[in-house]
């Protein structure tokens, strides 16, 4: 009884459905809301508040099958939440799990007390007339975008930060790369130290932090490679370091790599997927973004 409580209490800003045959969305929810218009219907989409398992979905005809969860939000707050540098993607009583763009700190740090993803967020909650604030988690660097997730509570906070290993079972990111990739796929280990201004890594254990990070290149071109990256340790900077230690640093990356080598404007660094299971529910949440729109562009054919 008391479990499903707690569920109760994380789907209440939510209205679910789930899918049992085959069928379009926009179809899907005409059948389940019979009494709404078409035009409401799209709204709906346009609003940005139907999720398809846990992913906000725009497409009318996003092919929905059998399993499948569609969630209608009924929270005010997310449609009135507006930031060019965070996005709110899901939220229930629990988390908040954001894309955060390049340029915004996640928190603040002693040397730097600027405008963070958590005071944003903490301003969102105290506008929509809630106590509650949201509590760091992890962490991405400055200039990486992505998906990132906050606690609601200090009891969630600290479940997830004890059982992080446990409850995070697939975080990945997107890179763009100095060079042609020389493997298709490939692990980098080593032992990384962290000096404040610089992260320094050793092929054998010197007494720093074991990291550990799978790839896999995605396509070269044009004298650079799409890398997708799955961390199994998250250590900071790592993916930057390890990037590093293959002789292809990440675009755009003037600590780790080649200041002048900067065609994006930005560093070439991309969270996109972030899969754990629910620290309260225990249900399964997977949130994916696209690849950004620039990183694919780099390869454009030069005319």
């Amino acid at each position: 009884m008391e479990k499903e409580k707690i569920r109760a209490r994380a789907r209440a800003l939510y209205t679910d459905f789930y899918v049992k045959e085959p069928m379009e969305l926009m179809e899907f929810l005409a059948s389940q809301m019979p009494q709404a218009s078409r035009t409401k219907l799209k709204s709906l989409l346009s609003k940005r508040v139907v999720y398809v398992d846990n992913t906000i979905t725009t497409q009318y005809n996003f092919p929905l099958k059998p399993g499948m969860k569609v969630q209608i939000s009924r929270e005010k707050g997310n449609k009135e939440f507006h930031n060019k540098l965070l996005k709110i993607i899901y939220e229930d009583a629990y988390l908040i799990v954001v894309e955060k763009m390049q340029g915004l700190l996640s928190v603040s740090t002693e040397r730097q007390k600027e405008r963070t993803a958590c005071n944003i967020l903490n301003e969102y909650l105290k506008r929509s007339g809630r106590r509650n604030r949201v509590y760091v988690v992890h962490r991405l660097d400055r200039d990486t975008s992505g998906i990132m997730m906050f606690a609601k509570d200090e009891q969630t906070q600290h479940t997830l930060r004890d059982n992080w290993k446990n409850i995070v079972y697939d975080r990945r990111y997107v890179a763009v790369v100095a060079g042609d990739m020389e493997k298709d796929a490939g692990t980098v280990t080593s032992w990384l130290t962290d000096r404040k201004l610089y992260v320094y890594s050793s092929p054998t254990d010197d007494g720093g932090q074991l990291a550990i990070t799978h790839y896999q290149t995605i396509k070269r071109g044009n004298g650079f490679s799409l890398v997708e990256l799955r961390l199994e340790t998250g250590r900071k900077n790592q993916i930057r370091v390890h990037m590093q230690d293959l002789g292809h640093p990440v675009v755009g990356d003037g600590r780790y790599g080649l200041e002048d080598l900067n065609p994006l404007g930005r560093l070439a660094l991309h969270a996109f997927k972030l899969c754990f299971y629910h620290p309260v529910t225990g249900e399964k949440m997977q949130f994916e973004t696209p690849y950004p729109t620039d990183f694919k562009k780099i390869f454009a054919k030069k005319s």
